[in-house]
Order: C-alpha cells, then structure tokens, then sequence
C-alpha cells in the first residue's frame, strides 16, 4: 500500500531495522548515529518502503515498535522520513534536525507534526 507519512503522525509503528546505530552506508560509507529502518509493506511517496528514523535509543536494535511524532519532508524529493520515538520521548524540532543531519544535510527539508 501507498501511504502519505503524516497519515501514520501520532500512531505506534512497528519499524523494521536494516541500519542499526553505528551502521555504515552500503554506498556512501557514512556511519548512522541512529537505528535507521523501514515500515514492512508500506510504500512511501519515492516508491520504496517508508522510512524512520528511530531516535532516543541508544544502542543498534533489528526492530522497534514506538510512536511516531514527527515527519522530516523533504522539499526536494520524495522521500519523506518518520520520526519514531520510545513512548513517552518528546524531542523538539530543532533536536530532531540535529539528530538527522548527518543524512537530511543534503537536502532541503522541514518538519511536519500533528495539529493535536
């Protein structure tokens, strides 16, 4: 299924792990300062899985279930990323740009959050 990522803002989501923290890149060789994952069976806008970014855990894990409170969109591509957290975790917007920079430098993106 095709899903826009602001559908899944405030829901619990099942994320699966393909980049644990302290990962390296496959092409780039950078290392992921934070577990980096998919959602199982959900297509996101660039036509692959949807993608997570896990944050405020510490240590590489191979699947997380949290809540999702933010999404980082990219303004020039299609390829927006969730923001899934431990529950009971907040994190601002300015938190959240520092911890994905090490990807999101490269593009131009913005934070979107839920109105509630």
């Amino acid at each position: 299924m095709t899903a826009q990522a602001d559908a899944f803002l405030g829901r619990v989501v099942e994320v699966t792990i393909d980049r644990p923290l302290g990962s390296r890149h496959p092409r780039w060789g950078f290392v992921y300062p934070v577990n980096y994952g998919y959602l199982p069976g959900v297509i996101g806008g660039d036509g692959e899985p949807l993608d997570a970014y896990v944050l405020g855990v510490r240590e590489p894990v191979r699947g997380f279930r949290g809540r999702c409170i933010a999404v980082v969109h990219r303004l020039d591509d299609d390829d927006d990323k969730l923001v899934v957290v431990p529950e009971g975790v907040s994190l601002n917007d300015e938190e959240i740009h520092a911890r994905v920079r090490f990807q999101e430098r490269y593009f131009q993106s913005v934070i979107w959050r839920s109105e509630v």
